[in-house]
């Protein structure tokens, strides 16, 4: 470990445990089927309920977030003041609660509530499967509409008895309900085995095994995307009323095209590094690259790399393969970064000169074993085995080195303290 400060090891490396949820909650989005008259009353429910919600926010404390006290405050007045069933206005109450809490986390005040969701417990929906349909509680009586479901809707809730869900009207205009599914989690035990997997924009995922997913496909992709949106965006505001018009229809048809793309992308990369886990009995530790958006920026960039970068889906692969490890009863371990590119996996040797690594590139050479590789694969290495020394703290060759490294922390701490208050035993 020499040529690296100590103390940001100690910082950077705790010895921590990632446990994982007993339950897990899949959400299934279902298109409605309403008829016109339907349609009416689900737009006035919604209306209703976002109205609701903005009065018990201006009527109520700012600072009060307790959804019991809210609803003691006003629910008597919304129920009837906007025509609401009971559990509407108990609803209606969490949400604002919910809201805030999030607001004051953010340190911003709550905004507005739109006409675009509600949500939905077991007595305002109910599923029914014997002619695909569900009941909903209107605030003009309950209704039953159908559901339009494919093959996958069909698996997920066949046999199922859903109680929670959220009506939503989405962008285009379309009822949707997402229906929420809870699964009890198989339990997820400590592996003596972790892939680790680096994160990137040149290839998109590599794993210490080997494996990886090149990114210049998706790079080349959201290239033309962004070639083609500008030059119809520019048309649609410059050219004859036609061409504006047909402009706006392309891009409207174009609209969430790379979007639904890289999530599939994603979707691919995920499953396949759960599948290896699952076929090894391993965990699996990959890098939290959480900020890592916010310090990039403050770099002196072109425009052009600061919009790949801003469009790296690297936390959406995270949620993935996190949310399909719990269901396969895999362990994830969030990793911090810091030194996995810089570090040898083969000798745990860091460049002794600051400033310096022996990373160029995607070409990593060590200078004191002369490992040489690619420079992601070392990274994944390096994550595997920052994650094996968590999942077996003190029985591996990484965990020594930082043992005996975070000792060396305590002592010149110890020093520093003892310095600062007498600054005669320091000489």
């Amino acid at each position: 470990m020499r040529g690296v400060n100590p103390r940001s090891i100690f910082n950077l490396y705790p010895m921590w445990w990632y446990s994982l949820a007993m339950k897990q909650v899949l959400t299934i989005v279902v298109k409605l089927q309403p008829s016109p008259e339907q349609v009416a009353f689900l737009e006035a429910t919604l209306q209703a309920f976002a109205d609701a919600c903005n009065y018990v926010n201006e009527k109520t404390n700012p600072k009060l977030t307790n959804k019991i006290a809210i609803q003691s405050l006003v629910y008597q007045t919304i129920k009837k003041k906007f025509n609401l069933v009971a559990n509407m206005a108990v609803r209606a109450c969490a949400r604002v609660a919910a809201n805030r809490k999030v607001a004051k986390q953010k340190g911003k005040p709550v905004k507005r509530f739109a006409p675009s969701s509600i949500d939905c417990d077991k007595d305002l929906f109910r599923f029914r499967e014997q002619d695909w349909t569900v009941s909903l509680a209107t605030t003009h009586g309950r209704e039953r509409v159908e559901l339009k479901v494919g093959n996958y809707q069909r698996g997920k809730l066949k046999g199922r008895n859903p109680t929670s869900a959220q009506l939503c009207k989405h962008r285009d205009g379309q009822f949707y309900l997402h229906i929420q599914i809870k699964d009890e989690a198989p339990d997820s035990s400590v592996k003596d085995k972790v892939i680790g997997i680096d994160l990137g924009r040149r290839d998109i995922a590599v794993t210490s095994e080997g494996k990886k997913w090149d990114g210049k496909h998706i790079q080349s992709v959201r290239d033309k995307f962004y070639k083609v949106r500008a030059s119809l965006q520019k048309k649609a505001s410059k050219g004859t009323r036609t061409t504006r018009r047909r402009c706006r229809e392309v891009l409207k048809r174009l609209s969430g095209r790379e979007r639904r793309y890289q999530q599939w992308l994603n979707h691919n990369i995920s499953k396949s590094v759960v599948r290896r886990a699952v076929e090894y009995s391993a965990s699996i530790a990959i890098e939290d690259l959480t900020g890592i958006r916010e310090r990039t920026n403050e770099q002196p960039r072109s425009k052009a790399e600061r919009r790949r970068s801003n469009s790296w889906a690297f936390y959406q692969l995270r949620m993935f393969i996190e949310y399909k490890a719990i269901g396969a009863g895999v362990q994830v371990i969030p990793i911090p970064p810091a030194y996995t590119s810089q570090m040898c996996h083969n000798c745990l040797h860091i460049h002794p000169v600051k400033g310096k690594s022996y990373r160029s590139g995607k070409t990593f050479r060590c200078g004191d074993c002369g490992w040489h590789g690619d420079a992601d694969f070392n990274g994944a290495n390096n994550i595997a085995l920052v994650g094996l020394s968590i999942n077996q703290p003190g029985g591996t060759e990484l965990s020594c080195k930082l043992s005996r490294t975070i000792e060396y922390v305590q002592l010149s701490l110890f020093d520093d303290f003892r310095a600062t208050k007498n600054p005669d035993l320091s000489s």
